[in-house]
């Protein structure tokens, strides 16, 4: 952070406008001043002009009753503007539709976001609860099977700086956490061209992961489908869901990939 701000380049008043906006995540959908104040560690009158400007700008709704803050509609179009400009997305999401169209189960397209993944596709079923089914979530990619399969495609020094110092959330009572066992699946990823979890970010859930390479062979997206484990076992995935979507994430022109991870 001293770097950024020793860059004569770096404009400090928008970094903090950006760092209100990004308080708001699923956990905090709408926000007081002070909550604001809380979750940004900035002054409280500093924050109070952020957000009157922000929402002046109409990146914030204010509640005329609560004053309490959300995003607007602008995040939406911001979200569009994004989607036109990854060529990826459209190129990955016919492949997508087609993939759920015919298996009818659970496919997102991950995408490298830093040290967490984001979903920047996801095609649900019939079963998915919403918090499954919205695009934008972000987890830490080491808890996953698309982050560790992405992982499993770069060097063996990116993948040592990963699991030294990426974080790691238990999300179910099933979540590994010990860092060596992640590496071993990593390898194991490495090996197989696939990954596979169980009940890493939803209990009963189990993960399946391919990775979407360059033309140098690294992965900054990977393709991910969910399923029951009341419906599937590992094997029946692998034998079933394996080859159709190995099939899907080469039918996605990895040159789109050639480029630096998002941070």
């Amino acid at each position: 952070m001293l770097e950024k701000k020793q860059n004569p380049l770096f404009v400090g008043t928008l970094a903090k406008g950006l760092r209100v906006l990004r308080a708001f995540d699923e956990s905090h959908v709408s926000l007081s001043l002070a909550e604001l104040v809380k979750l940004t560690g900035l002054e409280k009158s500093a924050v109070q002009r952020l957000a009157h400007t922000l929402h002046q700008e109409g990146m914030l709704e204010r509640d005329p009753g609560t004053r309490r803050y959300r995003p607007s509609h602008a995040w939406l179009e911001l979200a569009y503007a994004y989607y036109w400009s990854d060529p990826l997305i459209s190129r990955a999401l016919p492949k997508l539709v087609e993939f759920s169209r015919v298996h009818g189960e659970t496919v997102n397209l991950a995408q490298i976001s830093g040290d967490h993944i984001i979903y920047a596709l996801r095609l649900p079923n019939q079963r998915t609860q919403f918090a499954a089914s919205i695009i934008g979530r972000r987890v830490a990619a080491l808890g996953t099977a698309a982050g560790r399969v992405m992982l499993a495609t770069w060097s063996a020094q990116e993948v040592a700086h990963a699991l030294e110092s990426w974080p790691l959330h238990a999300m179910t009572p099933k979540t590994i956490t010990d860092r060596a066992v992640i590496a071993q699946e990593i390898a194991q990823a490495a090996q197989d061209g696939y990954s596979l979890t169980q009940g890493q970010m939803i209990l009963n859930e189990i993960s399946l992961a391919v990775p979407i390479t360059g033309i140098d062979g690294r992965a900054h997206a990977a393709l991910q489908v969910a399923v029951s484990s009341h419906s599937f076992d590992p094997e029946r995935v692998r034998q079933e869901l394996l080859p159709a979507l190995l099939d899907t994430a080469s039918g996605i022109p990895g040159e789109t990939l050639m480029q630096e991870p998002r941070s």
